[in-house]
Parts: structure tokens; sequence; C-alpha cells
């Protein structure tokens, strides 16, 4: 009852911002923002929540990954009491998203990222309901980024595009740079410390306590997402590439994959 009440409060305060916060506090710091056509203030506002809920959802699972004990020593049945906050955190973000997506489907819509959400949702519940603290802890810092992770960096692109900063800009070059290498070591290099903890704990009692359905869903579900991974950063590392050696000069896109919206996460 109390992760629901968590829920509905993420809710209302992310809308929130998106409706008043987000609209007041970049007109007054941001002087480029009445320059940006008003069809794209509505997309601006979702990246800037987007980004908001990424700092604090980072923060979270940086903060459980090194100081809570109790999860990190059981890291299928500890007390998740910190995770199912920020997850609760997360829940209310996507119902969020998949609002705002049906409200402005014809500029936003994305049926990837409705599935991504409802499957979030989804996993989220379940898997709570059963254990698994500090992997899912795992799923989220990596999916969900960390201050400087990909979620911020594409909003930041995205940012620096709707002002009209030329591509070649050092600071849009930088952006893809940072990109590059904080995805890397947020989404790739974890993978062989995830798996190593997730062999250790098959065949475990505390496994076996997860019942069939949780045991394939958590494993289906992170083989699947760090598959995609590993293509986006070969997309990624392929664009800063182009761009740092000046082969990409004429490209289109810095990132390849750097238009796409940014609601997962």
């Amino acid at each position: 009852m109390d992760e629901l009440l968590v829920v509905a409060g993420s809710f209302v305060v992310f809308q929130l911002m998106f409706v008043l916060a987000s609209p007041l506090l970049t007109a007054l710091f941001c002087q480029g923002y009445g320059n940006v056509v008003p069809a794209k203030h509505t997309e601006w506002n979702s990246r800037l929540v987007s980004t908001v809920h990424a700092l604090i959802v980072g923060t979270f699972c940086l903060y459980i990954l090194w100081f809570d004990d109790a999860v990190n020593k059981d890291p299928v049945w500890g007390e998740p009491g910190l995770v199912k906050l920020n997850v609760a955190i997360t829940c209310g973000y996507l119902v969020y998203d998949l609002l705002l997506l049906a409200r402005y489907w014809k500029t936003m819509g994305d049926g990837f990222f409705v599935c991504h959400h409802i499957a979030a949702l989804y996993a989220y519940g379940f898997v709570l309901s059963r254990g698994t603290a500090v992997f899912l802890n795992f799923r989220l810092l990596s999916e969900l980024s960390t201050p400087c992770e990909p979620a911020v960096s594409f909003s930041v692109r995205w940012f620096f595009e709707a002002l009209s900063v030329p591509r070649s800009d050092r600071r849009v070059v930088l952006n893809g740079i940072a990109m590059s290498v904080v995805f890397f070591v947020v989404r790739i290099a974890v993978i062989p410390t995830y798996y190593w903890r997730v062999i250790s704990t098959l065949g475990t009692p505390a496994f076996e306590r997860l019942g069939p359905g949780p045991q394939v869903a958590w494993i289906l579900s992170s083989v699947s997402l760090d598959v995609l991974n590993a293509i986006w950063m070969y997309r990624i590392a392929r664009g800063c590439y182009r761009v740092v050696t000046g082969s990409g000069r004429k490209a289109k896109s810095l990132i390849p994959i750097a238009d796409t919206n940014n609601h997962a996460d």
C-alpha cells in the first residue's frame, strides 16, 4: 500500500513538473526557449522531466549499490525497502509518460515506448513481489541512467538542436563523446559483474524460492536488454568515431539513435 502511495505521488509530481515547473523555469533561465517553435515545447518539457527523473533514480541506485549492505548481502531476498521506493518513483513516472504519449500521440507517439513502459510496469510489480532486489537495482542503474548517462545526453543534444546549435559546436561534440564513454561504463562494463552475480545465485535456495515465473522473467528480460544495449553501443561508438575523426562532418546526425524519443528508460 505504501508503494502505491509513492506511485501516485510520483505521478502527480512529474505531471506538475511538466505542466508548471518546466515551462516556468526554462523560460526564466534559458533565453533561447522563447525562440523554440511552440510545437517543440511539449517535447522540451517532457525531456526535462525525463532528465530530472534520471537524476533522482540514478542517485538512489548508486546509493543502494554502494551503501545498502542488506540488499547487497542477499541480492535476491535482501530487505528491498529503498529499491521498492526507487521503483515506485519510476512506476509513477512511467504512468505519467504513458498518459503523455497518449495525449500527444501525433507528435510524440511511439509504439515501442508504449510496449516498453507496459512491460516495465508489469516486470517491476511482478519481480518486486518475489525478490531480486539488488538485480532490479542493477537494471534500474543501467537502464534509467546516471546523471551523465545517455538518457540525459540524448536530451541535452535535443536541446542543442532545438536551440539551433550547430552539430560541429564543441559542446555538441563533447556531449556525444561523454555519452559514448558513460554508456559503455554504465551499461556495458557492468555486464560481466551482473551476470557473475546472477550465475552465483542460480540453484541456490533463494533462487528456487522465486518460482519459475519470476525466474524466467528475470533472466530473459536481462538478456534481451543487454543484447539491445550492445547494439546501441556499437551504433553510438561508430557515430562518435566518425565525428572525432572528421569523417562524419557531413553526416546528418552525430549519433544514429540520438533523435529517438527518450521516455524510458
